[in-house]
């Protein structure tokens, strides 16, 4: 309980304290229904505050507008690989809170605490109170859980509808031992399967418009309702196919666009078979690594050290495997695989069979999904071994996650943006120039949202080929126009490669035409998109 105290309490104490990251800022994009009036910057400054304008809702005079600010979200989403649930639960929050860094988050962390509570039900279900307890314990201490629960991204929720599918799943399932003496217990049973059977389809529908990889987690719910549901499995068949028909219309208008718009020979990468064996090992060790382990830190580490981490996680889970079956705890075993290594297995065969690499995108969160049935089979193991060792192990377990958690968030700053605004705040009146090697809309909106829109600044962003002619132009046919220019150079510009040493050699021959270098300094964040250099110029005095 303690545990979950602290879990809970870290959730709510960082809500505000990093930047959005990359990914975030295009999710509140989304939200606000704005993405199809956002234009990439072009080889002419452009006013910045035009970008900060996106990040928030559209003005709006009656209901007409906010519907017409809705179907615009829905077209803005048909170019994105996922559901349109997250980003219409956001789009709601937006117009109730407002697009700070606390009010976009506090839903995510919500669904996050939900989803804790939801897998003290799940492991009290199997394993008792003491294994509801230890499952949220290590579920909302995990890193990897605490980073996604702070992101304004989808995978929070996912979590949260898969716990609560399983969980409800095995609520509904017979019972091993019923009471039939007594047909009061047997009404009130059957009440309860209702209801749970009710929960059961909400969460499905919850999922499949959150995330398709869901549909990998129903296979493994299929397998348990033909192993555990006897002759009721046409019960369940029935709800998943309820819960598929609200679906059918974003299925049919959405997803079909999403399909045509799809890059998937982004996740191809090599035909040689060795070399392709190779990638799906490393994968596998890298997602088990980082799910229960690293957390958000893989993102600094050694590819080394997430393979180190990889192993010891899945050493953990062979022991607790290998544990549980010597003690002929084959059901526990069975429900555990089922909704945890199980789904893995099925989406590593399908990156086999078509050729892809998609298990370890992303840091592993495409199958963020096997997490809880993951930490499920741990809790089992260690709920079936003697009480000395069971405290030791699971103490130890959640000091880990919590050491690891209070480092991310207490030696990993990340306000690089807050820098660029401090700078342009020292003289908020002064027009300014901010020059960037990267058109990428994470690095465009990020300066916008951060960077106040009163202040007169302009952006030029351009590919580092492009970006050293553009201003030169600019500078040329409008010279003394800006006091001063901010030249950011970004380590990794995300639609482009990084400045070569000869064109920084360029943009700095045309700077130091009329502007004199004040100062450089290093923005550095969570992992290389964060990072840049920044070079503060001030206009030479005539």
């Amino acid at each position: 309980m303690v545990a979950i105290a602290a879990a809970i309490i870290l959730r709510v104490a960082n809500l505000g304290s990093r930047e959005f990251w990359y990914d975030e800022v295009l999710s509140l994009l989304l939200s606000s229904g704005q993405k199809i009036n956002y234009h990439h910057p072009g080889d002419l400054p452009v006013v910045l505050a035009d970008y900060t304008a996106l990040l928030h809702l559209p003005l709006e005079n009656s209901w007409t507008d906010i519907l017409h600010t809705v179907k615009k979200l829905l077209r803005g989403l048909v170019a994105e690989p996922h559901p349109p649930l997250f980003f219409l639960g956001q789009h709601l929050w937006l117009r109730l809170f407002g697009n700070s860094e606390i009010a976009t988050r506090s839903l995510p962390m919500l669904f996050s605490i939900g989803a804790v509570g939801c897998a003290y039900g799940l492991g009290r279900s199997l394993l008792g109170n003491r294994g509801g307890l230890l499952l949220a314990a290590l579920l909302g201490l995990n890193p990897y859980y605490l980073f996604h629960s702070l992101n304004v991204r989808m995978y929070c929720s996912l979590v949260f509808w898969v716990i609560l599918s399983a969980w409800s799943l095995l609520e509904s399932l017979p019972n091993t031992v019923s009471d039939k003496n007594q047909q009061v217990l047997v009404t009130d049973s059957n009440r309860k399967k209702i209801l749970w059977n009710l929960i059961f389809v909400v969460s499905i529908i919850g999922g499949l418009l959150t995330f398709y990889y869901f549909a990998i987690w129903l296979v493994a719910l299929a397998i348990i309702v033909l192993w555990l549901g006897g002759k009721r499995w046409w019960q369940y068949v029935l709800s998943v196919a309820i819960a598929i028909l609200p679906v059918i219309p974003w299925f049919y208008w959405g997803t079909r666009q999403q399909l045509r718009n799809a890059d998937l020979e982004r996740f191809t990468t090599t035909s040689n078979l060795l070399t392709a064996t190779m990638r799906h090992l490393q994968e596998t060790l890298k997602v088990f690594g980082i799910h229960l382990l690293l957390g958000d830190w893989a993102t600094i580490l050694p590819p080394v050290a997430i393979t180190i981490a990889g192993i010891a996680a899945i050493a953990l889970l062979i022991v607790a495997a290998t544990s549980l079956w010597r003690q002929r705890q084959y059901r526990l075993l069975g429900i555990a695989s089922l909704l945890g290594w199980i789904p893995f297995l099925l989406m590593l065969g399908i990156d086999v069979i078509s050729g892809k690499f998609t298990v370890g995108f992303g840091w592993g969160r495409s199958v963020i999904f096997i997490l809880p049935g993951c930490l499920l089979l741990i809790t089992a193991w260690l709920v079936n071994q003697r009480e000395k060792w069971r405290q030791t192990i699971a103490i130890t377990l959640l000091i880990l996650y919590l050491t690891i958690d209070l480092a991310d968030f207490q030696l990993r700053s990340r306000l690089m943006f807050h820098q660029v605004a401090d700078i342009i705040a020292e003289k908020s009146n002064t027009p300014t120039l901010i020059v960037m090697d990267s058109p990428a809309w994470g690095h465009v909106l990020r300066l916008a949202y951060y960077i106040p829109p009163t202040s007169p600044v302009m952006l030029l962003a351009q590919n580092a080929n492009n970006l050293a002619p553009a201003l030169k132009n600019n500078l040329t046919s409008q010279p003394h126009q800006y006091q001063r220019i901010i030249w950011l150079e970004s380590a990794r510009p995300v639609w482009g490669k990084p400045s070569t040493d000869a064109q920084r050699k360029q943009i700095k021959q045309i700077l130091d035409r009329d502007f004199q270098q004040e100062k450089t300094q290093s923005l550095t964040g969570t992992w290389e998109l964060d990072n840049f250099t920044l070079n503060l110029y001030q206009l030479l005095e005539n």
